[in-house]
């Protein structure tokens, strides 16, 4: 093969190569194009599906959306935005299709409490005047009772109103400062935390004297110094007894209490303070020289009540700092004349802390029992004295105490017994979010009532009624117990239903006025606990009676179950006083008659 056939064969095969290539990137563009007119197609889908899913979410949206102002939600939230079945519309309350804000009745504005000297902005008006605020309008500018300016107590700061600023200070017992000149709250804070304590070195009498200082107060200090103020220098969290400032104050073994503060503090010998005071460091060079902070110090998280080597007392851990009295402390301080009191409290042989409140009672069965004349007491343990705060009488208030980790607390709280007599069943009886009773089973009560004492509005006894008296003698056959524990007539329907009775009385029995020779509360109440019982007797061969119906009337267990529902009902039937001394006789009188169709029966 020649040449030129060599070369005409590689021609033809370049230019088979590139048609071939051709034809490739053909078929490389027609398999490129139909994903991406697949894509164009599913994409123009995709979006309508959306248009149709949004335009479908924005109609049920609007058909959702009208949301109504409430003045009071059925939850007992005040002006809220919600739907209108959320709306509370008794009582008057109102509600309005639009947004809050645009309403009279939700309109918002200031509250202030003048007696805490608080102001809450953004407040609805009828929130505010059930608070007991005043509600002024927000115009724009706010109300000159409640600008905010600085009020600087002690070494602390707080940005309130004027009246606030006082409230603080007899709060704490410490004088204020009410800086009105400051105006935003970080320049506030600011003011009140800048200054540390150092010793402010000074000469005095050819003498290096020193004054524990802030540097605020010395650099007061220096501008007012007479001589020459080059030699006043501050030497920041250096105390003055320190060596190295060679000043004429040194270590002592004196101690003192600083009004305001908690601890027992060292002083040096020109009176300054120093540190805490503890035992163990009073003759440590480095403890007279640099200020330990208080967690830094003996003791710290700890009470120290009574201890005779640490100071480091706390308020709210039960101790602060005292003149040491031997009546008082039981340990005398190792140094100096104060000591950490401790503030706990002794009770009845039981120690209580600094703060602990809890229950007592008069009666010798205890808070909440039956004594006649019985009363409640709440009793407090306060800087290491107890007092005695006493419930309302006739127990119309009852102690309760609960214990946290050891801690006592308690309080005085309404005895709600005034609607336990007119429940009639079981579940409201012992509703106990609404009243505190009992439900007796089986029991009943004569004209059921509800309770009021005098001093609140006399109630009438009850004297019963004709009808009452009569009801029964129709049919004599035993059954007829009247305002007893059996209740009903001769109906067996009847009867089987009151098996199933009982009455609703106080859970906590209240006390009654019974000396009033009118006869007053007790009279009124334990009436209720009236009961007769009619028993039928029929002769024997031997002329003899035997009882044949109600014959369990005629048992003591009978009258130890009127009993319990005539104790019950409050200062009724047979019970000790608070002393425990019983009365005059037992309590309540029975009678055993024989039945005339003209009257009746009795026992009571």
């Amino acid at each position: 093969m020649n040449v030129n056939e060599i070369g005409k064969k590689m021609k033809m095969k370049k230019r088979f190569n590139r048609d071939k290539l051709n034809a490739k990137s053909s078929g490389l563009i027609i398999l490129t194009a139909l994903p991406v007119l697949l894509f164009i197609i599913l994409t123009i889908f995709t979006l309508t599906i959306l248009s149709i899913n949004l335009i479908t979410a924005q109609t049920e949206a609007s058909a959702v959306s009208t949301s109504y102002c409430c003045e009071k939600t059925i939850s007992g939230a005040w002006c809220q935005n919600a739907p209108k079945e959320s709306c509370d519309e008794t009582n008057g309350l109102r509600i309005n299709p639009s947004s809050c804000e645009a309403t009279s009745y939700c309109k918002k504005g200031y509250c202030y409490d003048s007696k805490e000297g608080t102001c809450m902005e953004n407040a609805p008006q009828k929130v505010c005047e059930l608070e007991g605020g005043t509600w002024t309008e927000d115009t724009g500018e706010t109300p000159p009772q409640c600008e905010l300016r600085c009020c600087l107590i002690g070494d602390q700061a707080a940005f309130v109103t004027p009246v606030r600023c006082k409230k603080l200070s007899s709060l704490y017992s410490l004088e204020t400062d009410f800086r009105s000149d400051i105006t935003n709250e970080v320049q506030c804070i600011a003011s009140a935390s800048s200054d540390v304590k150092g010793a402010c070195v000074f000469e005095e009498n050819f003498e290096t004297t020193c004054r524990l200082l802030t540097k605020k107060e010395c650099q007061s200090f220096k501008e007012n110094y007479e001589g020459n103020q080059t030699k006043v220098n501050f030497h920041e969290g250096f105390l003055c007894s320190a060596e190295e400032l060679a000043t004429n104050c040194g270590p002592t073994e004196e101690t003192k209490c600083i009004e305001g503060k908690d601890e027992v503090y060292l002083v040096d010998s020109c009176g300054n303070l120093a540190n805490v005071y503890d035992a163990d460091r009073i003759k440590d060079t480095n403890y007279w020289t640099k200020i330990y902070d208080k967690v830094d110090s003996c003791g710290y998280g700890k009470s120290n009540g009574d201890s005779k080597s640490c100071g480091n007392c706390d308020y709210y851990l039960g101790s602060t700092c005292r003149a040491y009295e031997v009546s008082k402390d039981k340990a005398r301080p190792s140094y100096g004349d104060n000591i950490c009191r401790n503030l706990a409290c002794e009770y009845n042989g039981q120690k209580y802390e600094h703060g602990e409140t809890w229950c007592a009672s008069n009666t010798k069965g205890g808070i909440g029992k039956e004594s006649v004349g019985g009363k409640d007491f709440r009793l407090v343990c306060y800087n290491n004295e107890v007092s005695v705060e006493p419930c309302a009488e006739f127990k119309q208030q009852l102690c309760l105490q609960s214990d946290v980790n050891g801690f006592s607390s308690a309080a005085c709280r309404q005895n709600i017994w005034q609607d336990c007599f007119v429940q009639t069943t079981q579940g409201d009886c012992e509703n106990s979010d609404k009243r505190d009773c009992k439900w007796i089973e089986g029991a009943s009560l004569a004209n059921p009532q509800e309770g009021s004492l005098s001093n609140q509005g006399t109630t009438q006894p009850f004297k019963g009624t004709e009808e009452d008296k009569t009801a029964g003698t129709n049919s004599i056959t035993g059954q007829a117990i009247f305002g007893g524990i059996f209740g009903g007539d001769d109906s067996s329907k009847d009867n089987e239903d009151n098996k199933n009775k009982g009455a609703c009385l106080p859970l906590f029995p209240p006390g009654y006025d019974f000396w009033n020779p009118n006869g007053g509360d007790a009279e009124s109440f334990c009436s209720m606990a009236d009961s007769q019982c009619i028993v039928k007797y029929q002769k024997t061969a031997l002329g003899e009676k035997e009882c044949i119906e109600n014959c369990e009337c005629l048992d003591d267990s009978w009258i130890d179950d009127k009993m319990e529902v005539c104790v019950a009902i409050g200062d009724c039937g047979d019970k000790v006083n608070f002393v425990g001394k019983a009365g005059y006789d037992e309590g309540y009188s029975t009678k055993l008659k024989k039945y005339e169709p003209e009257e009746t029966s009795s026992k009571k």
